[in-house]
């Protein structure tokens, strides 16, 4: 079939009806060979326009994802190491292998959760926060900050619609799918890891240090 790889589509096993033709022969040529994207598909699963199911989810081992940036940093512009409690806050969210990010609240994210729960009894969320404090400790001539790295796992499975009538041309539509989100603490024996990192002050950090109120001081700027 000559449509986006990342969909496949079916229709009923049954003969259409002649109603249901007339609807298709209503349809102008063009949208007769029209073919929905994956993101339309989505669009109507969490509208609830189609009945939608996420079939036959699999669960792969939890890994751990990148450490970023989750704290303001810290400028050390004296002649001795600084030390300085900073507080920090990271919220990861989910995303899909379709395109696009998982909604908190939306009809997507029930779909996936009820599916999930159902088959392995594991509880599923597509946003994890969580919020604390630490203390950085900085050399002088050098910035630095708090960096965290969350539990992720990735859950792939098939997004079935039905149509009551037939949209692009069928009742069934199909979505193979892949949502990457963050996974609880410990899950397969992967641990969230939050570390403090350092770096040399650039040229133009340097000048910050030279003159003004950040002379000889120990300072923080936003992200």
């Amino acid at each position: 079939m000559t449509m986006n790889h990342a969909l496949r589509h079916g229709s009923r096993t049954l003969a259409l009806t002649a109603t249901v033709l007339g609807v298709i022969a209503a349809a102008v040529p063009a949208a007769a060979e029209e073919q929905p994207t994956a993101e339309q598909i989505l669009a109507d699963c969490a509208s609830g326009e189609g009945k939608c199911s996420f079939n036959s989810p699999q669960l792969g081992k939890a890994y751990l994802g990148e450490p970023r940036q989750v704290s303001e940093l810290l400028y050390n512009c004296t002649d001795s190491p600084a030390s300085q409690s900073m507080s920090w806050a990271d919220t990861v969210g989910s995303s899909h292998s379709v395109g696009g990010s998982v909604t908190v609240g939306g009809g997507i994210e029930g779909i996936i959760t009820a599916s999930v729960t159902a088959t392995y009894n594991y509880t599923w969320q597509s946003s994890h926060t969580e919020t604390s404090s630490f203390t950085v400790t900085v050399k002088p001539g050098e910035v630095g900050w708090i960096s965290r790295a969350q539990v992720m796992r990735q859950i792939s499975g098939t997004w079935q619609t039905h149509y009551d009538d037939p949209k692009w041309g069928h009742y069934y539509w199909f979505v193979p799918d892949t949502v990457t989100g963050p996974a609880p603490n410990g899950t397969d024996g992967k641990h969230s890891a939050v570390v403090v990192k350092s770096r040399k002050m650039t040229a133009d950090e340097k000048k910050l240090c030279a003159g003004g109120s950040t002379q000889d001081k120990v300072f923080t700027r936003s992200r």
